[in-house]
This record gives C-alpha cells, structure tokens and sequence, in this order.
C-alpha cells in the first residue's frame, strides 16, 4: 500500500508538473514566458497567443488534475493517499521539476483535481470563479475567492476530511502564489482582463 501510494503520489507530481502553456504556446510560436507576466498560465497565454491558445492551456492544466486523481482513485480507497495526489499536481504545476521548478498559480490544475474529487464541488467552484471574474475582470480575485470557499463546500456536502484538508491546504499553495497579485488589488494596481498594460500594474 505504502508503495502504491508513493508512485501515485509521484505520478500526480510529473503529470501536474507538465507545462502546458509553454508547450501551448510554442505550438503558437511564442515563448509564454518571455512575454507580459511571463507566467505559464491561462491569463498570460492569452495575451500571448491568443483566446484559442488560452483555451488549450486550460483544458491542459485541468487535465494535469483531473487524470491523476482519477487514477489514484481508481487504485485506491483511501482518501488521504487521493487528497495526496491532489496536492501533488497541484505543487507539479506550481513548481514543475522540467522548468526549473518555475511554474504556474495552481488555478486552474486545482480545479481539475476539485472535479476528480467530487464533481459537483469543481462545477460549483468553476461557476463561481466565472460569476467574480466576468463581475470584476480580475481573473486573480476570482481564484482567490475560489480557495477561500472550497473547503466550506467540501465540509457542508459531506465529503472526507482528508478532501477538506486538501482544500484548505492546495487553497494556501494558491493564494500563496497570488500574494504579488494580492498586493496589486490591494494597491489599486492590479491588471484587468481585456486591459493594456500599464506601469505598475501587475498580473
């Protein structure tokens, strides 16, 4: 079991830690990383490739949390060993071992592993990061209040423990790796959606 555990673990690891936006984006001939925030993911390919290429990323990084989680639950029972998985790509993407360990924000990878783990809390947790990104254009106050609510919907629906721990803990890495982008809302500074680049601004 222990065993099992560790490969999963691992493999839920080098899956999350696969850069779809950079390999996206160099479909699209464009280093994502050498342009506007040169982060990896979904917002900063959209700037530079594209809404299609933005799309792809998306659907990649989701992939990168929901096939390892259902793989771990597939194998096993245990709900801590599957919440490990879950952490585990969601790290992966945030510090992927093939990029030097610089990485994305964990958004998106996270949502996938929300929709592997329980489905009704992933679509409630996508639906209410589209209802606060579409009512203020901030794609990061819109993640950000999605980690602060999924551990909530994980407890009220009845789910492990171990899921809630997973939510409090995976919501921590990405509100984390939003703390520049939580300064610029802070500050007034913080870069729209669908808005140029200005001094200052930050995404």
């Amino acid at each position: 079991m222990l065993t099992l555990a560790i490969v999963l673990i691992l493999c839920g690891y080098l899956l999350g830690a696969i850069p779809s936006g950079v390999v996206v984006g160099r479909i699209y001939g464009v280093d994502v990383r050498s342009v506007g925030s040169g982060n990896i993911g979904t917002a900063n390919v959209l700037r530079a490739a594209g809404k299609n290429a933005a799309a792809l990323t998306m659907v990649g990084d989701m992939l990168k949390g929901v096939v390892p989680v259902l793989l771990a639950r597939l194998l096993t029972e245990n709900a801590w060993v599957v919440a490990a998985v879950a952490l585990a790509a969601v790290v992966g993407h945030c510090w992927p071992v093939f990029l030097r360990f610089r990485g994305g924000k964990g958004v998106a990878t996270g949502a996938g592993t929300a929709l592997a783990l329980a489905p009704l809390v992933g679509l409630l947790m996508f639906g209410l990061w589209w209802l606060v990104a579409l009512a203020t254009r901030y794609t990061s106050l819109a993640a950000l209040v999605v980690m602060a609510v999924s551990p909530f919907l994980f407890l009220f629906l009845g789910y492990p423990t171990a899921y809630v721990l997973y939510a409090i803990v995976g919501g921590a890495v990405v509100v984390w790796r939003h703390r520049t982008n939580v300064r610029a809302l802070l500050a007034g500074t913080e870069r729209k959606v669908g808005e140029k680049k200005e001094s200052g601004r930050v995404k």
